[in-house]
């Protein structure tokens, strides 16, 4: 019977001790499974820092190429008062007040200079130029003979790109038909 009991006995021991293994698989499998969750965590975090700080830099650029836009679409107004100045000299005009003249037009130009050091550069089609409705903004329509439909016949106002966007188009007269 001493075997007997020894037996009961040994399978007693054995009995707490697969317990003890199985709570320690059950606890490990916990914390594999927390390591995991952790880790997810962790990786979404550094891709979120990561977006935030691509985020910042392209701000910080936009902010640096387009924060001067109001600025640049204020100036527009002066340098088109300009423009019509010099455009409606006569020559008798230009004879008797050539100084004040050369003073608008010396304003004009460093204006232009200020205008492209800054990225504003001017769009100016030319007569018989084709319409662009990407750069150009059509104020009337007209048959003009020996125009083709869609030709400017007039510019307006200059438009203007600050950097790569359109700040304002070109204010264009365009041809309605195909005429000879």
């Amino acid at each position: 019977m001493t075997d007997d009991k020894t037996m009961a006995e040994d399978l007693a021991d054995a009995m707490p001790q697969e317990t003890d293994a199985d709570a320690l698989a059950s606890e490990l499998d916990a914390l594999r499974a927390e390591r995991d969750e952790l880790r997810d965590r962790f990786m979404r975090a550094l891709a979120d820092a990561e977006n935030a700080r691509k985020r910042a830099d392209r701000d910080r650029r936009e902010a640096e190429m387009y924060g001067s836009t109001r600025l640049a679409r204020d100036l527009l107004p002066v340098h088109d008062a300009l423009q019509r100045a010099l455009a409606a000299v006569t020559d008798d005009q230009r004879a008797n007040a050539a100084a004040l003249i050369e003073g608008v037009d010396l304003t004009l130009r460093e204006l232009v200079k200020v205008m492209d050091k800054h990225g504003l550069r001017s769009i100016s089609p030319a007569v018989g130029d084709m319409f662009d409705p990407q750069h150009h903004q059509a104020m009337f329509e007209a048959p003009v003979p020996g125009t083709k439909a869609g030709q400017i016949i007039e510019l307006m106002a200059y438009g203007f790109m600050l950097h790569d966007r359109l700040l304002r188009p070109a204010q264009v007269g365009v041809s309605s038909m195909t005429g000879g």
